[in-house]
């Protein structure tokens, strides 16, 4: 990279949330009866919380439209079914996949060339329309660009292996009828006193564990008794896994190290609200409503370019990054010319190690984007609940393993919200002739997704505000990922300190746990002229006489001139700023224009670097870093 300026920069963002505690993030709460396309995964003790509310909160139908009829206005823009649709044509034909149809496990808009995208301009024709294809035959793996406009395949790089692709639900579909199938599973489960008629089994994340699992595409499968609760989750076959070949289509292992734990009841864990059978022990909440007498101030042309403010910006759902925000711009305040902030930003990678070396959780290190997909897990969300009234619901675009598209309906919402919070202010004490008492309420605009990742739900925050600022929040919801064990309270376990976590209720143990959550930021100040300087604060002694202090601060800039330069582990006795600014561009002083990036709750994983998990999310190593 030499001494060129950073164009890009990654920006890790962790988020550690002990796994014994229980999110109290609460706007997915449903008040009425299992709504269509809905689901909520609430801690028992918060789904009650609002049940004096009544028809406060009212659903509101958000109506999938017909997309059979929409056409790109945008270089950016997802692609279309009817596009979707010829790509699975050409594949098709194409011989190389001849006589039959591959697997597909990816198929989305390859993106034009950066320098074109910035060059169009609305009214120019669009770039030509390019599908990026992942797809799966005979044990290799295809990666295909398919060009539209000219209704070709113009490159097929093949890998021999498999390698390993966002699972699709015909994986799952396979690895779940293999194990069902297994005769071993039906004699555990009898064991148990469990019917096959209440088993529900799932596939954890597999992992990747050296050399031995190369060239093999095998999965977990592990079960959880559904009898009598929704909330399978709390009521595990503990030591009962099953490792399934997916292109061979059989167990190549059996588990079953579970002997003497027993299955947890499931009273009292059915969290859906209709199930609730009293309040919890608090005053009730009063009704709140925040009212739009004239309706939102943003709007939504085209499907995508988001205006509203002084922002402007392309908005999309993509099905294994989920939000995705491309060329956002903000108005200079005094001249109202539009100025690029960021070419693009989006989640790229959430890794979820669990810490238990036991045979049946070692291997539970999850990618959620790269092996589940963010978008493809995001259900509709649901109105007066996850989003407020006069929100923009915008439906998802994707592709099933057969190649055929399919809407993924009101998983993503655009709204404005205010919560009292405060702008700017100043007051002045009247002692010096001045009696001011200025505020200006703070009213941001957020595009929000939720998505259940089995257990859990992320909520993921994308909030502009006037100030220029772009605050990017994910809250955690759901059930927690629990452990069997014999003991029913924290005396009957021997050895406290030796547990992979607390004892949570009777025959449970919450396993602890990290959440990295990392996000891709392609900062473009001004332009793409950009350059990332970290500024450290250090501490300066005073000479003996020269002041009544002895130290101070100081800022010393260091602008990265390699990716070594700009990989950061964060330390809090060596506190840092990050820049990203454009030098060509300055302010009537003389300063650059620039961003600041501002870590929000960090840490660093204390795996071993060489430990499988931590090789395969190398990335979790630093927290700010710029990829090679």
């Amino acid at each position: 990279m030499g001494t060129r300026p950073l164009l890009r920069l990654t920006f890790i963002l962790f988020i550690i949330i002990l796994l014994f505690t229980c999110s109290w993030y609460s706007l997915n709460l449903p008040v009425f009866s299992d709504p269509p396309q809905a689901t909520s995964w609430l801690c028992n003790s918060e789904s009650r919380v609002f049940a004096h509310l009544g028809s406060v909160l009212e659903t509101e139908i958000h109506k999938p439209r017909d997309h059979m009829e929409d056409v790109p206005h945008h270089p950016l823009d997802p692609l279309t079914m009817r596009e979707i649709y010829k790509v699975r044509t050409i594949l098709s034909t194409y011989p190389p996949l001849l006589p039959s149809f591959p697997a597909i496990h990816s198929l989305s808009l390859d993106e034009p060339h950066k320098d074109l995208v910035l060059k169009w301009k609305e009214g120019d024709p669009l770039p030509p329309r390019k599908a990026l294809v992942i797809a799966l035959l005979n044990g290799q793996s295809h990666v295909l660009c398919v060009d539209l406009d000219l209704g070709l395949v113009t490159s097929n790089k093949i890998n021999h292996g498999s390698g390993y692709p966002m699972l699709t639900m015909n994986d799952i579909s396979v690895a779940m009828q293999v194990a069902l199938s297994h005769k071993e599973l039906n004699k555990s489960t009898i064991k148990r006193g469990i019917s096959l008629s209440d088993l529900t089994c799932i596939t954890p994340s597999a992992g990747w564990f050296g050399p031995d699992e190369e060239g093999r595409r095998i999965i977990k499968v592990q079960c959880f008794s559904n009898q009598g609760t929704p909330n399978f989750y709390m009521r595990p076959l503990e030591g009962l896994t099953m490792t399934v070949d997916i292109d061979k289509k059989e167990v190549v292992k059996f588990t079953d190290t579970g002997g003497g734990i027993p299955v947890p009841k499931g009273t009292d864990t059915d969290y859906r609200f209709k199930s609730q059978k009293e309040p919890p022990r608090m005053k009730p909440i009063n009704p709140i409503s925040i009212e739009q007498p004239l309706g939102p101030s943003f709007t939504v042309e085209d499907g995508h370019i988001v205006k509203w403010a002084n922002w402007e910006f392309h908005l999309k759902a993509d099905q294994r990054a989920g939000i995705v925000i491309s060329r956002a711009m903000v108005s200079d305040s005094e001249t109202g010319v539009p100025r690029s902030v960021m070419y693009k930003g989006f989640s790229s990678e959430l890794f979820v190690p669990y810490m238990d070396p036991d045979e049946n959780w070692y291997f539970k290190s999850y990618m959620d984007a790269g092996e589940f997909g963010m978008g493809a897990t995001a259900l509709s969300l649901v109105p007066l609940n996850d989003c407020p009234r006069h929100s923009y619901y915008m439906d998802g675009i994707f592709v099933s393993w057969d190649g055929k598209p399919y809407v993924q309906p009101s998983i993503i919402c655009l709204f404005e919200r205010y919560a009292g919070d405060i702008s700017w202010r100043h007051s002045e004490i009247p002692v010096n002739g001045f009696n001011i008492r200025e505020a200006r309420p703070k009213v941001s605009l957020v595009a929000r997704m939720a998505a259940s990742v089995g257990n859990y739900d992320y909520i993921f925050d994308w909030e502009f505000q006037t100030d220029g600022l772009i605050h990017v929040a994910v809250a955690l919801s759901g059930m927690l990922m629990v452990k069997g064990t014999p003991h029913q309270t924290a005396d009957q376990t021997p050895n406290q300190e030796a547990a992979s976590g607390p004892l949570i209720s009777e025959n449970l143990i919450g396993v602890v746990h990290d959440h990295f959550i990392t996000f891709h930021l392609d900062m473009d100040i001004d332009d793409t002229n950009n350059t990332f300087v970290k500024v450290n604060l250090v501490k300066e002694e005073t000479l003996p006489g020269q002041s009544p202090r002895k130290s101070y601060l100081k800022a010393k800039r260091n602008t990265a001139k390699t990716e070594d330069d700009a990989r950061i582990k964060l330390k809090l006795y060596e506190p840092s700023e990050f820049h990203v600014i454009n030098p060509s561009r300055r302010s009537r002083l003389g300063n650059p224009a620039g961003y600041k990036i501002v870590p929000g709750r960090n840490a660093a994983s204390l795996l071993d670097h060489l430990d499988p998990p931590q090789l395969r999310s190398a990335f979790t190593n630093n927290q700010v870093s710029m990829p090679r």
